[in-house]
């Protein structure tokens, strides 16, 4: 069954949530004093594009204890599971809303075969991992253990295919396998194998990072491939049309270098009847030079600003690939994908380093913010992204221990920001001043606000300076508030995490603003990110 909580219930257990939060802990630390309070304004009548739920999407690769440990842990494990999927991990999942998960890869989506995850377990093969840290891969997490874990956390597939080491064939053949309702050999191998009906696919990677791990193609080279793919690789399933229809996602750009977005959109343009893309990729990590060599847990400023103004990077990035698709697209008819994005740090000490485990910090959470709000403000081209990674891997949303689970605080951070989902993007005017450290100057707030299918406004405000809080007096253009409050989520240092031992060192507490004279004023901790519902008089 799919999740379809309203804009309204949703906003109904946040509220649910505040006044829980509010019984079991003090609110945040509020700075208090005589600071002049920068002026927020939102302008409500001049609403933009709808921010796509898909902007929130996530990345589940065969790497590390991604998948095995973070999601499978098979029928017979003591750790409470359904079907081998572990049940913690998708409750808490199920709570973010999750759009669509990637998978299987990555660059192990080049070197994976879809047959080798299919039918009885027992006697599927053991295949290696080489991309990964050269370990074995069970296979016991194929097709339609990926189809039932996106079910059961009430999302939508991302499905990369192999443009490297296989064939148009063996990608038609694993489209035939997922969507087709006919009685053909392939539909009744699926049938056979437990899924009587077709699969729903929304998105198709067609490849994944081919001028690199997939390949080391040129654009044009890659382009000549992906046609027959693009061609042949079809979805079946009748139930899929118009806005429901599945959308195929080309490799786009490797970070700065736009030769592929050129000879990409070029041929996008010139096409012929027999093929169509609806959408290109983009990818771009935080990740502080490369290969990457910060320390994840402990750090302090320096680190933390340096990183922050790498993350900032991405505004110009999708801007000039934008521009190059304009140019070729001026309808904006194709989206692009930022399907891999995130902070990539040196691996933790004593661990694999293949596995890229690392940990996930109020910085972090901080960066996740920037990224998304940049994502909302080009909402007209981008169309969906991919957080790099969801269980474990990278920046997770989840580490998972044994039977043992704790939230990241960049996982509180995209539950407060669900409200944003399918929301109308509302343009603000915000002074955000200047954060320095060194020879570094960054703006110190960022922010953005959205209304809600329900007539909701919502405003999420960012304080990046991890040294001064900020004091807001917030306007709504031809509205008089009489409140704003949800959640902020901030902690004593940049570098503060939550571990199994200490579960709740980062997570939200409550926040409204406070009447000031005629105005609302919004009193942010240093190194905080709120959200919060604003309410009009009536």
């Amino acid at each position: 069954m799919r999740m379809t909580r309203s804009a309204a219930g949703w906003a109904f257990a946040l509220a649910a949530f505040i006044a829980l939060a509010a019984a079991a802990a003090p609110a945040a630390a509020q700075p208090q004093g005589g600071d002049e309070a920068i002026a927020l304004a939102l302008r409500p009548g001049q609403e933009g594009p709808t921010i796509s739920r898909h902007l929130f999407g996530q990345f589940a690769e065969h790497l590390g204890t991604g998948i095995y440990g973070g999601v499978w842990v098979g029928e017979e494990s003591p750790i409470p599971n359904v079907r081998g999927i572990r049940s913690d991990v998708v409750a808490a999942l199920r709570a973010l809303r999750v759009p669509n998960v990637r998978w299987p890869g990555g660059c192990f989506a080049d070197e994976y075969h879809w047959r080798d995850g299919i039918g009885p377990r027992a006697q599927r093969p053991t295949t290696l991992n080489p991309n990964w840290g050269g370990v074995t891969e069970s296979n016991q997490f194929g097709t339609h253990e990926f189809f039932d874990f996106v079910d059961q956390i009430g999302s939508e597939a991302y499905v990369s295919l192999n443009l490297a080491t296989g064939s148009p064939r063996e990608a038609a053949e694993w489209l035939e396998y997922m969507t087709t309702p006919q009685p053909t050999r392939l539909g009744r191998e699926r049938a056979a194998n437990g899924r009587a009906d077709p699969y729903r696919l929304l998105l198709l990677g067609l490849g994944n990072e081919s001028w690199g791990c997939g390949g080391a193609m040129s654009a044009d080279h890659y382009v000549e491939e992906m046609k027959s793919y693009a061609r042949f690789a079809r979805n079946f399933n009748p139930d899929q049309t118009g806005e429901n229809a599945m959308r195929r996602i080309a490799v786009g750009p490797d970070g700065a270098s736009t030769a592929y977005t050129e000879a990409v959109m070029q041929a996008w343009r010139d096409k012929v009847w027999s093929w169509d893309i609806e959408g290109i990729s983009l990818h771009y990590y935080t990740t502080g030079g490369w290969p990457p060599s910060y320390d994840s847990a402990r750090f302090g400023t320096r680190e933390y600003a340096a990183l922050i103004a790498e993350t900032l990077n991405i505004d110009r990035l999708i801007s000039t690939h934008a521009a190059i698709m304009d140019r070729h697209d001026p309808e904006r008819r194709i989206g692009l994908y930022v399907d891999e994005w995130g902070v990539w740090l040196a691996p933790l000490p004593g661990t694999n380093p293949g596995f890229l485990q690392q940990q996930s910090t109020l910085r972090d959470a901080v960066i996740a913010a920037l990224n998304l709000n940049i994502f909302a403000r080009h909402a007209e081209r981008v169309r969906g992204a991919n957080i790099a990674q969801m269980v474990n891997v990278l920046q997770p949303m989840i580490f998972t221990d044994g039977p043992r689970m704790v939230l990241t605080p960049t996982y509180h951070l995209f539950r407060m920001y669900v409200p944003f989902q399918e929301a109308r993007f509302v343009p603000l005017q915000l002074a955000a001043g200047t954060y320095r450290h060194g020879d570094l100057s960054l703006p110190r707030l960022d922010a953005i606000a959205a209304r809600a299918a329900d007539g909701a406004l919502w405003l999420a405000v960012t304080n990046v300076d991890p040294e001064r809080p900020a004091s807001l007096s917030l306007n709504v253009e031809g509205m008089h508030l009489r409140s704003a409050a949800g959640e902020v989520l901030t902690a004593p240092r940049v570098d503060s995490h939550n571990s199994l031992d200490a579960p709740d060192a980062v997570r939200p507490r409550p926040i409204a603003a406070r009447v000031d004279g005629t105005a609302l004023r919004l009193d942010l901790p240093a190194t905080s990110v709120a959200v919060l519902r604003l309410e009009a008089e009536r």
